[in-house]
């Protein structure tokens, strides 16, 4: 067994066992901890044992009683022999640890013994006590990454590859509203500040400052399929959008119009999670509110709710549709011809992101993606990070045609 980097999901796997470990001793241990308890060892580092177990301790731990149980499963899960002069310290697992058998808890003992399989008691492996380290990960590794497939990584390399996502700006295109500012351009003159201007210089007008019209935004109207053949995709682009298009991404400007729906049996509003200022927190309100999460894929009903329920929401003919959906609709073509032939005609451009665009020679001819590319402006790839940092050229491509 090896424990190392993310290129091959081993450190990750680790934790996972130690989390099952905790399970067995009955400390309340998800996969949601296991995420986090990823994220804390990487951002502690693994030079020292001690920052290492608090950090564990911190994000798995969340009732006095298991305190010392936990202590006492991470020195037998975890032995560090002789390895202070590498790199990184190296972790074995072990059901050996400090505290001697006879005086560990009796959680602690259930929790390292061999688990019994068919009435058997199971051996443990002994190629599970070699261990073997590898670096960490290289500058040619994070350059693969930037071309993986979401679907195709690991655990661990999927949660480094969200957290590369949130740094992805998404520069939209804007227009002028109909607000103005006080600026050095304009057809108007911004009379408050004539006026003011000359009582400085004794009476006479010197400065003739103008109103300038804001420029903002287009409105933002995104569906999200959080069907079972979008999973991996679902999670990490409902990231990426919320970091890309937060107003501190956007620069400070005029803050943006911003409505975002999941969609898979049926419609879900994402408004009051995106509203979390943070992007963790907007992915757990988001979790609890799709509850139709990994199902089918109904467009056409989904659109239908979008008309009946929320058509304000879409303004004018300047908001930019952003449909991410692999195109495998599984309800009536008529109706989602219709209800797409309504949104087309309701908002300025129609842009579907498919992740399917990795595959060479893809066509879409499934009915849902054959209705759905008859109606898109354009079709763009959103299947690795390269495609994701190449976005906001591509959507100002297809508005310029």
């Amino acid at each position: 067994m090896q424990l190392g980097d993310a290129r091959l999901g081993k450190f990750g796997d680790n934790l996972a066992a130690f989390g099952r470990t905790l399970r067995r001793a009955g400390v309340r241990v998800d996969p949601a901890r296991i995420a986090l308890a990823t994220d804390a060892a990487l951002t502690v580092g693994l030079e020292r044992r001690e920052d290492f177990s608090a950090a564990l301790e911190a994000v798995l731990v969340s009732r006095e009683q298991d305190r010392q149980v936990f202590r006492e499963l991470f020195d037998a899960f975890f032995r560090n022999p002789n390895m202070a002069h590498k790199l990184l310290a190296q972790l074995l697992p072990s059901a050996e640890g400090k505290a001697e058998p006879s005086k560990r808890r009796p959680r602690v003992r259930e929790a390292l013994s061999p688990q019994q399989a068919f009435g058997k008691q199971a051996q443990p492996k002994p190629q599970d006590d070699k261990v073997d380290f590898d670096a960490a990960m290289t500058a040619s590794d994070l350059q693969r990454l930037q071309h993986a497939d979401f679907n195709a990584l690991g655990a661990t390399e999927f949660r480094l590859v969200e957290r590369l996502a949130r740094d992805i700006r998404l520069p939209l295109p804007t227009f002028a509203s109909r607000r103005s500012r006080p600026g050095h351009r304009g057809q108007a003159l911004h009379w408050r500040g004539v006026l003011q201007s000359a009582v400085r210089s004794g009476g006479e007008p010197i400065d003739l400052p103008r109103l300038q019209r804001v420029r903002q935004p287009l409105p933002l109207l995104v569906l999200v399929d959080v069907s079972g053949s979008m999973e991996r995709y679902a999670r990490l682009l409902l990231a990426f959008l919320h970091a890309a298009t937060s107003r501190q991404a956007l620069g400070g400007s005029a803050r943006l119009q911003r409505h975002v729906f999941a969609f898979g049996t049926h419609l879900t509003d994402l408004g009051p999670a995106f509203a979390q200022a943070d992007t963790d927190a907007m992915l757990v309100q988001a979790s609890a509110a799709i509850d139709d999460f990994a199902g089918g894929t109904r467009l056409g009903d989904s659109l239908c709710t979008l008309r009946a329920l929320h058509s304000r929401k879409l303004v004018g003919r300047r908001t930019l549709v952003l449909l991410i959906s692999d195109g495998l609709d599984t309800g009536e073509p008529q109706a989602l011809e219709h209800e797409l032939d309504w949104l087309r005609h309701r908002t300025g451009r129609l842009l579907w992101l498919n992740p399917l665009l990795r595959f060479e020679g893809y066509a879409p001819l499934a009915q849902g993606a054959s209705v759905l590319n008859r109606y898109a402006h354009g079709t763009l790839a959103v299947h690795n990070l390269s495609k994701l940092e190449d976005l906001a050229a591509s959507v100002a491509g297809v508005l310029r045609r």
